[in-house]
């Protein structure tokens, strides 16, 4: 079942919907679920919804597999560069994108405000088990996940950022990540296609990326997990083929092939 909510965010200055998932055992039990919460909301679920009209299909896989976790996805606006940058795009975002961009960066506050506003709001609403939130995005969602785990470790302790696009904020993560005593949480699962763009050179540049975040991650003691998808593509069509590896891992079913 999916039910929605109106969220005024005070760093967007505009009014957001919310999309929540509830599995079709909710109303007829008194049990926690985990709760798993993500970014660029519209694009989830169905396909009605997204841009381009493709989403990752979520609703029809967690419905066609009875997965009993509740799923808050945020929607994302028309500013979505700036919205889910976490600093101000470095050299290696320059020089792929072939420009700079001197947009403020409010991604810090964004998170801040799940965690302040959405998070105790949806603990107060529904019923979902203590110490079991979650977090998954991407691309830029990606990014914001990995720091969301990095500096909310209690607050959610697994996490998944599908072809994440690190390079927007490469130099500031990295030194975020070396200088942050707080990566102690639970699973990280991240995965990067080997046709991320089509073009050879960023192809390379984008792998290279995700590679240096995870190792230094995993340098750090932190649980991550890291695939190399073959062909894939960053496109919601190839994004959806990896939502059964990606819930698998979240939600800990055994058949979970490590990397």
């Amino acid at each position: 079942m999916l039910v929605t909510k109106q969220y005024w965010i005070p760093v967007f200055n505009e009014e957001r919907t919310v999309r929540i998932y509830l599995p079709d055992t909710y109303e007829q039990t008194n049990q926690d679920y985990p709760a798993l919460y993500m970014h660029d909301g519209q694009n989830v679920f169905e396909d009605k919804d997204a841009v381009g009209g493709r989403s990752l299909r979520l609703k029809d896989y967690l419905e066609q597999n009875h997965d009993q976790v509740i799923v808050i996805a945020i929607d994302s606006g028309a500013n979505r560069m700036e919205e889910y940058r976490l600093w101000a795009p470095g050299k290696m975002s320059d020089e792929l994108t072939g420009k700079s961009d001197s947009k403020e960066a409010k991604g810090r506050d964004y998170l801040d405000f799940i965690v302040r506003d959405v998070v105790p709001s949806m603990n107060a609403t529904y019923r979902i088990q203590v110490g079991s939130n979650y977090m998954a995005g991407i691309s830029l969602g990606g990014l914001l996940t990995v720091y969301a785990l990095c500096c909310y470790p209690t607050v959610f302790r697994r996490g998944a950022g599908i072809s994440s696009a690190f390079f927007r904020n490469q130099e500031k993560l990295e030194q975020y990540i070396l200088e942050s005593e707080q990566v102690a949480f639970d699973g990280l699962y991240l995965d990067c296609g080997d046709k991320e763009s089509g073009e050879e050179r960023i192809d390379r540049a984008f792998l290279k990326s995700n590679e240096r975040i995870f190792g230094l991650l995993e340098e750090r003691g932190s649980s991550v997990e890291f695939k190399v998808v073959k062909d894939g593509k960053h496109h919601y069509e190839s994004f959806s083929h990896r939502v059964p590896a990606v819930m698998t891992f979240l939600l800990g079913r055994r058949g979970y092939k490590h990397s």
